[in-house]
């Protein structure tokens, strides 16, 4: 069982002057395997939504032989740290654009390369493919989702209508709880348009409680839309 995770290159040799051209495909064989693995574990924890883009996944599959090769050619453990090290500092441009779960999947298909590229085959693909497992049942299970009904709330209102009360009565009936976030004049000052953060009450007629706003509000514009758990309320 110990052999079954040791590396297959040579431990006593700390640089390498020469690769073995069968350990070299059998790392990048190994490698493109991990990939496989974490860019369809991303698919499925995405379920049937289709939120991901094919170049996305060919950068998961591509990256493991790609970070698997570097650490083949430079060889000895410590020129190794340094390279993943630089490896990880490129992931950088994804925290940007991209969803705080593709960063993860990025690191994984990162540590995977790794460790094929250090020898540890079974244990890297083991660990990819446990971690694959664990992520996807949390995704399905909805772990960390919000259990309220948190909505950001738009209406416009007249400019003599006072808002201070005006729907006092309808957020105690429909909400838990309510806030106003922002107060902003629109049309040349003809209108209000009020920003609320809102936690509506648990099997809540979404419908009805609108139809009561616009009675209220002279059946100006409302919004009620759902707040994205990946960026924070700004109105």
């Amino acid at each position: 069982m110990e052999n079954f995770f040791k590396s297959i290159l040579d431990a006593d040799s700390t640089i390498n002057t020469s690769i073995d051209l069968s350990i070299a495909a059998i790392v990048l064989v190994s490698a493109f395997a991990v990939g496989i693995i974490v860019s369809a574990a991303y698919m499925i924890a995405s379920g049937k939504r289709g939120a991901f883009s094919q170049n996305f996944m060919l950068t998961l599959v591509a990256l493991p032989p790609v970070v698997g090769l570097i650490i083949l050619v430079v060889g000895s453990s410590i020129a190794g740290a340094f390279s993943l090290a630089g490896a990880f500092s490129l992931v950088r441009f994804r925290s940007a654009p991209g969803d705080p779960k593709d960063i993860v999947y990025v690191f994984l298909a990162l540590a995977g390369g790794f460790a094929c590229g250090r020898g540890y085959i079974s244990l890297g693909i083991l660990a990819v493919i446990f971690i694959c497992i664990i992520l996807i049942l949390l995704t399905r299970t909805g772990y960390g989702q919000k259990r309220m009904n948190v909505r950001k709330l738009r209406i416009k209102i007249p400019e003599n209508l006072n808002y201070t009360d005006a729907f006092t009565d309808v957020f105690d009936k429909y909400t838990k709880n309510y806030e106003l976030e922002r107060i902003k004049t629109i049309d040349l000052g003809a209108l209000f348009e009020l920003t609320y953060h809102v936690t509506l009450s648990s099997k809540v007629d979404e419908k009805e409680f609108i139809d009561e706003l616009r009675c209220r509000n002279g059946n100006l514009t409302i919004i009620l839309t759902a707040i994205d758990d990946t960026t924070s309320f700004k109105g």
